[in-house]
């Protein structure tokens, strides 16, 4: 498997992935998270237009997706019942994370990508999306609060940063 920018003209493929992960969230229990019309063809867009939309591909076949954004992410300003791991450094976030239910590991690609870019990582998740909960834990994430998204809707914010031998 390898990680590359996606591009304008993978944005059928993208959403085809998109729908794929939205059935998985539906089987799985969680049939709120990604509701009519988003994750759009015009938010893939804007990420890919700021450098930060990834396509995962194996075997040439975009088999996942997942945007890498630098902070400050604004929905991030504000968190109740609890606090962030460190509230002070720059950080990156990892939203719209999808990919097809027959690839496996995807979630350890990713997070290994985005951490030879950044020390720090920021997460949010729906509440009922336990499989990402599930990850977020198995791969040294901590659980810091909740936020709300401009649309008002709650997210259980997570984050990870890494020490400076975890990284050499």
């Amino acid at each position: 498997m390898g990680i590359r920018l996606a591009r304008l003209s993978d944005i059928a493929e993208i959403m085809q992935v998109m729908e794929a992960a939205k059935q998985i969230m539906r089987q799985s229990g969680n049939m709120l998270q990604w509701g009519e019309g988003y994750p759009s063809e015009s938010a893939i867009a804007a990420d890919i237009e700021k450098d930060s939309g990834f396509v995962i591909e194996e075997n040439g076949v975009v088999a996942g997706y997942f945007a890498y954004l630098q902070s400050p992410e604004p929905t991030y300003a504000t968190i109740y019942e609890g606090k962030w791991l460190d509230d002070e450094k720059p950080y990156h976030v990892v939203h719209r994370i999808a990919s097809y239910p027959d690839v496996h590991g995807i979630f350890g690609r990713i997070m290994d990508f985005c951490f030879s870019h950044d020390t720090n990582i920021r997460i949010d998740t729906h509440r009922d999306n336990k499989i990402m909960q599930h990850n977020l834990l198995k791969h040294g994430f901590t659980y810091c609060g909740i936020i709300y998204l401009q649309s008002g809707d709650e997210r259980l914010a997570y984050q990870k940063i890494l020490k400076y031998d975890e990284t050499h």
